[in-house]
């Protein structure tokens, strides 16, 4: 990725092509609804997506600390090029920008 690609995408100044909203599932599906999501959204040709998994009640909740780990899978990581916290207008702390790699 260029220094201006890396740069935009960490301000949150990507278009979001799609979004995701993990809250209220359990940690299985969270996990299995994720890799559906990043994958259509691959297969789309979506480029920046935004997966929202909530604060948690205590100061981390499960899934969100769970989400960069599933996001690095064998299975997910060919997908992925970069994750980062969103911006507050997107969710915060309570989600995560997702660039996708380009299909090639």
């Amino acid at each position: 990725m260029d220094r201006r690609t890396a740069k935009r995408f960490k301000r949150g100044e990507l278009g979001v092509d799609g979004r995701i909203d993990l809250h209220g599932l359990t940690l299985d599906q969270a996990h299995a609804a994720l890799g559906g999501f990043i994958r259509r959204e691959h297969g789309r040709g979506s480029r920046c997506v935004v997966v929202v998994t909530g604060k948690g009640r205590e100061s981390e909740g499960k899934i969100r600390r769970e989400t960069p780990h599933w996001l690095n899978q064998p299975t997910l990581r060919p997908l992925v090029l970069a994750v980062t916290e969103a911006r507050t207008r997107d969710g915060g702390t309570g989600a995560f920008y997702v660039l996708l790699k380009r299909r090639r």
